[in-house]
C-alpha cells in the first residue's frame, strides 16, 4: 500500500461529512428548523420546552398573516429571540390597554402579542416590530408528543 492511498478514504469520508453539513446548514437556515420555546408568553397555546417546527420561506416572501405564530429577534435584546402571534400587519390600526388609544402599524413592520397578555413583554411593550426581524413562522408543535399539533393555516 502507497502514501496516496492512505490519504483517498480519509479525504472522501470528509468531503462526504463536509458535503452533508452543508446542506443541514442551509436546510435550517433557508427552509426550516426545531425550535424550543420558553417562557409564559404564549401560554396556553405554547409552554415551557414545547418543541416546535418552523419555515424560513414565509417571512422571506412576506405572506405573513395576522395570526400567525412567529419567531423573531427580541427588538430590546438581539441576542435573544421571541415567540409572539401576530396581531397587526402593515396599516392595520391596534388598540391599546388604555381607553381611545390606538396606533397604526407602519409599513414594514408588524405588531406583536404574546396569547398570555398579563405576562408578556411585546408590542404593547416595544411598538411595532420591523419585518425584517422576523426569523421563521412556526408550523406545528412535535414535543411533548401527546400535544402533537399543527399551529398555522397554509
Amino acid at each position: 500500500m502507497n502514501f496516496t492511498n492512505l490519504l483517498v478514504k480519509p479525504l472522501k469520508v470528509a468531503g462526504f461529512v463536509l458535503q452533508y453539513a452543508c446542506v443541514t446548514h442551509c436546510t435550517f437556515e433557508y427552509i426550516g428548523d426545531f425550535v424550543m420555546c420558553s417562557g409564559p408568553s404564549m401560554e396556553p397555546t405554547l409552554e415551557t420546552n414545547n418543541i416546535l417546527i418552523t419555515e424560513h420561506i414565509t417571512p422571506r416572501l412576506q405572506r405573513l398573516h395576522r395570526g400567525d405564530i412567529i419567531i423573531a429577534k427580541n427588538p430590546s435584546n438581539p441576542h435573544q429571540n421571541i415567540c409572539k402571534r401576530i396581531k397587526g400587519l402593515p396599516g392595520d390600526k391596534v388598540k391599546g390597554h388604555f381607553p381611545g388609544w390606538s396606533q397604526v402599524v407602519p409599513r414594514g413592520h408588524v405588531w406583536l402579542e404574546g396569547d398570555n397578555s398579563g405576562n408578556s413583554a411585546d408590542s404593547r411593550t416595544y411598538g411595532p416590530v420591523p419585518q425584517g426581524l422576523i426569523r421563521s413562522r412556526v408550523v406545528c408543535r412535535v414535543w411533548p408528543l401527546h400535544k402533537i399539533s399543527s399551529l398555522s393555516e397554509f
